[in-house]
């Protein structure tokens, strides 16, 4: 597989907003076949790492689902967006600015505080079990768009999660891995029990 046709390819099937946010790139010494770190609020580029000597071991459809499944992780953390936790955070942060001018240091440490504990509840929010099973589902939406019916789009993105594992050696799934198959199971109707909306709230 030659890597930069393939990037070529890659980027067709990425979504505008993927294009636009991500960039692939060359990775043969990791381990993983494909990886992203999970993107700060001042990174303003997010990279994917592909080993592609790894990556040729998957089919195409298995590619597609996968590149898909990672551009939708990385473009659904919204680390600013309107609701109570980014309003807290600010509010902390602008009391913090206050209370630091008027040189009252309770003050300092409780809006700090309160600032921290919205910015960790961001962060928990950007991490969940359900914010992973989102961007399978948002994946499976943009492989609809490129031709895969719902249900072609979950068995794929399914067998490539079982792939990658065994391709890179590992013994079985990791708990969130489980969690995403089931539910990639009731999609593709190989199962008549999914993950509810809200499990791990």
């Amino acid at each position: 597989m030659e890597p930069n046709v393939e990037i070529r390819r890659l980027l067709d099937v990425m979504p505008a907003s993927g294009r636009m946010m991500t960039k692939i790139v060359i990775k043969p010494e990791q381990a993983k076949v494909i990886d992203a770190s999970f993107p700060l609020p001042w990174n303003r580029e997010r990279p994917i790492y592909i080993n592609f000597d790894l990556w040729c071991r998957l089919t195409k459809p298995q590619r597609d689902l996968l590149l898909l499944r990672t551009v939708s992780a990385l473009t659904g953390v919204k680390w600013f967006k309107p609701d109570i936790y980014q309003g807290v955070a600010i509010a902390g942060l602008l009391g913090a600015f206050v209370e630091s001018a008027q040189a009252d240091a309770v003050g300092v440490v409780v809006a700090g505080g309160l600032t921290t504990l919205a910015v960790l509840r961001i962060w928990r929010t950007n991490r969940s079990q359900q914010t992973e099973l989102n961007a399978d589902k948002a994946a499976i939406r943009v492989a609809q768009r490129r031709g895969y019916s719902e249900v072609e789009a979950a068995q794929h993105l399914l067998s490539a999660i079982e792939a990658v594992a065994k391709i890179e050696g590992r013994s079985g799934l990791d708990f969130t891995e489980l969690i995403r198959s089931q539910n990639l199971r009731a999609i593709a109707g190989l199962s008549s029990v999914g993950v509810p909306e809200d499990f791990d709230r």
